[in-house]
């Protein structure tokens, strides 16, 4: 059975397992060292804090998983988010990411959130078109910005709204209350479409 739930700390060894291969072979992320499972761990468990960690499970295994981190710093940046979602190369194009996004963007929703952004460090036509299929828009691109790999790369920043309105938002809503509404179980249930 495929099912999309909200992470927990015992999966930090296998998304970081998932990561691996990202930071060591791809400039797909500007990290240059594999965080220890510690630190792997705190960064899952500080995201939760706030925002969802999502996990794509498939018979025990993760194959898969996404989460939203925080798009700037300043207090009126609060109802932007990043996104990011990583799959395990057997997993790739089943449908995995697209299920994770789904899942991630309504629990995003629930929470107030109104636009969300991702990076994409180019060349990547596949991740370029996931975004496009996914409902993002290409904003802007950071010309030469990271260095690895023995060459400079530009990211490409794509953007989606969620939900707005003109009108002076709500707070984002904790993701704990949603958790304890049991409100996220019910949103992180994406696995429709995902073929394996």
């Amino acid at each position: 059975m495929v099912e999309i739930r909200l992470a927990r700390p015992a999966d930090a060894p296998a998304c970081r397992e998932i990561y691996a291969p990202f930071v060591r072979d791809s400039a797909i992320t500007f990290e240059t060292d594999l965080p220890s499972e510690a630190a792997f761990t705190e960064r899952l468990t500080e995201t939760l804090e706030h925002r969802p960690w999502l996990v794509c499970e498939h018979d025990g295994q993760v194959l898969g998983y996404a989460y939203a981190s925080p798009h700037r710093n300043r207090d009126a940046y609060k109802w932007a988010v990043e996104s990011s979602v990583y799959v395990a190369e057997d997993a790739r194009r089943s449908g995995v990411a697209r299920g994770l996004y789904r899942s991630l963007f309504a629990v995003l929703e629930r929470q107030g959130y109104r636009n969300v952004y991702a990076g994409i460090t180019v060349p990547n036509q596949p991740s370029r078109a996931f975004h496009e299929a996914m409902g993002f828009d290409r904003v802007g691109t950071y010309e030469n910005v990271g260095y690895k790999h023995g060459e400079w790369h530009d990211v490409e920043w794509w953007g989606r709204t969620l939900q707005g309105d003109d009108e002076a938002p709500s707070e984002p809503t904790p993701l704990d209350s949603l958790v304890q509404d049991r409100k996220v179980s019910a949103l992180a249930t994406g696995a429709d479409g995902i073929s394996l």
